[in-house]
C-alpha cells in the first residue's frame, strides 16, 4: 500500500523467536477473504535470535526490529510506527479467521467506541485444551448482552490509534497482563470498550496440566500488579465470573481450615464443608461443559481446582513482590 493511500487499519504482531509459528499467522492475514478495510501488517521483532524478521518480510509484513524489551513495549513501538488510525493486535501464535479484520474493525463505525475485544477459538482435541477453550467461552457468554466491557485481551483486540497513544499505550514494566491494565485504565477514564464476538483467532491452548497451571500462576502473579494499580477491579470486572472469585476464596479457606483441623483445634467438618461449597460452585460449569464434551465435564472439577491454586498462589506471591515496591515507587519489573 503506497504512502498516498494510507491503510485504514494497522495489524500489530509482537514476535520473539517466532519464525516457526509466524507463517500461519501471516498467511491468515494475507488470506482475509471477506470485504475489509485496507490494512498493513507490522511484525515487531522483539530482539529475536532466529529468522523472525526475515520470515515476516518474506510474507509481506513490515518488520520492525527492536532490542528485547517485552511484549508491551513491542506493541507500543508498533503503534507509534503504524500508519492506520485503527490498531488491531494479535499474537504471533494466533491464526486469525478469514473475516477477522472486518469483524475487528466493525465496532468502530460507532464513533463512541474506543476499543474492542474479540475471541479465541481452537481446533485442538486434547482434553486440557478443550477445557481451556470452554473456560474462555464461559467467560464470553456473559459479555454478549453488555453494552460496555472493561477487559480487552491482546490476542484479538483493537483500539483507535489516537486514543491508544494519548493514554500511553501498554505499561512496558508489565511482562504479563499488560492488556488487562490498559483496558482497566481506559475503562476507569470513561472510554468505551465493546465485545466483538465474531472477531476470532485460532490458538494453541495448553495441552497438559503443568502447562496450564504455569500459565495460571503467571496470570495471578501479574494480576497482583494490575489490582494494586486499579484496586476498584478487585471485586468485579466483566471478564472474571463471580464463581471464579468464590472458588479462589473457598479453595484457600479449605486449605487454611485443614491446618487447625489436623491439630484438633476444629472439627474436620469445617474444611469438609468448605470443600463441598467449592464443589457446588463448579457444577454449573461442568453442566455447561457436558452439553459439549462429557469427558471435559468429568475432568473440569480437577482443572478448576488447579486453576484456583495456580491463580491464588501467583497472586499471593505477586502481592509479596509488588506491594512493597508500589509504596517505594519502584518499577514492577522483577
Amino acid at each position: 500500500m503506497s504512502q498516498d493511500n494510507p491503510p485504514v487499519a494497522s495489524v500489530i504482531v509482537p514476535a520473539l523467536n517466532a519464525a516457526g509459528v509466524l507463517p500461519a499467522c501471516l498467511d491468515a492475514l494475507r488470506g482475509q477473504t471477506q470485504p475489509h478495510p485496507g490494512f498493513e501488517v507490522i511484525v515487531v521483532d522483539d530482539g529475536s535470535s532466529d529468522d523472525t524478521s526475515n520470515v515476516a518480510e518474506r510474507l509481506g509484513a513490515r518488520a520492525e526490529r527492536i532490542p528485547h524489551t517485552g511484549r508491551a513495549a513491542a506493541r507500543n513501538h508498533g503503534a507509534k510506527t503504524a500508519r492506520g488510525p485503527l490498531l488491531l493486535f494479535t499474537d504471533a501464535d494466533c491464526v486469525p479467521a478469514p473475516d477477522w479484520v472486518t469483524q475487528m474493525a466493525a465496532p468502530f463505525a460507532d464513533p463512541s467506541v474506543a476499543g474492542a475485544r474479540g475471541v479465541y477459538r481452537t481446533r485442538q482435541r486434547s482434553l486440557v485444551a478443550r477445557f481451556v477453550q470452554l473456560e474462555y467461552e464461559d467467560k464470553y457468554r456473559p459479555l454478549q448482552p453488555l453494552q460496555d466491557i472493561d477487559f480487552v485481551d491482546t490476542y484479538s483486540a483493537a483500539y483507535r490509534r489516537d486514543v491508544f497513544l494519548e493514554h500511553g499505550g501498554f505499561d512496558p514494566t508489565m511482562q504479563w497482563d499488560e492488556d488487562q491494565e490498559l483496558s482497566f485504565r481506559l475503562a476507569n477514564r470513561g472510554l468505551r470498550l465493546v465485545f466483538a464476538p465474531e472477531a476470532a483467532v485460532y490458538h494453541q491452548h495448553p495441552t497438559s496440566l503443568p502447562a496450564y497451571i504455569r500459565k495460571k500462576f503467571g496470570t495471578g502473579y501479574w494480576k497482583a500488579a494490575v489490582i494494586l494499580t486499579h484496586p476498584n477491579k478487585l471485586a468485579r470486572d466483566t471478564h472474571t465470573p463471580p464463581s471464579q472469585r468464590a472458588q479462589l476464596l473457598l479453595t484457600y479457606a479449605t486449605l487454611a481450615l485443614c491446618i487447625p483441623a489436623l491439630f484438633g483445634a476444629i472439627s474436620f467438618w469445617f474444611p469438609a464443608g468448605a470443600a463441598v461449597a467449592l464443589t457446588v460452585t463448579m457444577l454449573p460449569f461442568a453442566w455447561r461443559a457436558a452439553r459439549k464434551n462429557i469427558a471435559v465435564a468429568l475432568i473440569s472439577p480437577a482443572l478448576l481446582w488447579a486453576r484456583t491454586v495456580g491463580l491464588g498462589a501467583g497472586f499471593a506471591l505477586g502481592l509479596l513482590w509488588f506491594l512493597p515496591r508500589k509504596f517505594l515507587g519502584r518499577s514492577a519489573r522483577p
